[in-house]
């Protein structure tokens, strides 16, 4: 049994069709899903999946890329959203330097108010961190708060066991089947602190680079943490979902 942390469904070419990728997913063992949002419109797709699927779970927010475009309403908006039973974290959030969607300081405004949130609630946050660890790692130790996934991890080992010791989690995408650097830096960290995602549509795994990622690929990111680690790929199927569970509170719901 395996969870997909990462599985923006609430996109296309998923969000037209859903049912052939959530049955795949089913058939390869992956039982459950964590579809994010990007803005509100993403947020309220990702719950109407929720709603329709018992497998699929949403988290709400607003990517850094969105972040210039926020209502002044939009905090209340999502503290509604997070009332309902199967929205499990905020996310995607955070910061952004490599594509400069919006300027520093509104996207660490926008980063840290949806962080304050999420902690006064007791949600989990998902994390997009590109090019910004010092911003991101300030802004989560000022606020205290390290119930965090830093989804998508691109940083280095040094990074990943910094925010790893304050309770953070790290999760790795298909990128991991094919790239040394992830390898090496995943080889450094306790893989009782890692979850696998997919981050699809994109970042598909081998063998299925070039082609739209799906949930049901999670599974070859298990099969290279096991390769990694030395251990059975169930084992590391059985690691990584208790891990999960434990994050996102799927077996209290």
């Amino acid at each position: 049994m395996y969870i997909d942390t990462h599985a923006h469904l609430n996109f296309d070419p998923f969000i037209r069709d859903p049912q052939p990728y959530i049955d795949r997913a089913l058939q390869a063992g992956v039982t459950r899903m964590i579809v994010p949002a990007a803005d509100l419109a993403s947020s309220e797709k990702a719950v109407a999946l929720a709603e329709r699927y018992e497998g699929v779970f949403a988290a709400v927010g607003v990517h850094p890329q969105d972040a210039a475009a926020v209502p002044d309403n939009y905090l209340s908006l999502l503290a509604s959203m997070l009332d309902h039973p199967k929205v499990c974290a905020v996310g995607e959030v955070g910061l952004d330097y490599y594509r400069r969607y919006a300027p520093r300081d509104v996207q660490m405004r926008v980063f840290r108010e949806q962080a304050e949130l999420a902690r006064s609630l007791g949600y989990p946050l998902i994390i997009h961190n590109r090019e910004a660890d010092d911003d991101t790692f300030s802004l989560l130790e000022d606020l205290a708060y390290f119930n965090v996934q830093f989804h998508c991890f691109g940083g280095d080992a040094a990074y990943a066991r910094n925010v790893i010791e304050r309770g953070a989690l790290v999760s790795f995408t298909g990128v991991i089947t094919f790239s040394q650097k992830a390898r090496e830096v995943a080889r450094t960290l306790p893989p009782e602190k890692l979850m696998i995602e997919t981050d699809c549509p994109w970042m598909a795994p081998v063998p299925y680079r070039g082609k739209p990622n799906e949930p049901a690929y999670v599974v070859e990111v298990a099969a290279a943490f096991a390769e990694i680690f030395g251990r059975s790929v169930e084992d590391i199927a059985a690691l990584t979902t208790a891990t999960a569970e434990r994050f996102f509170r799927l077996s209290q719901t």
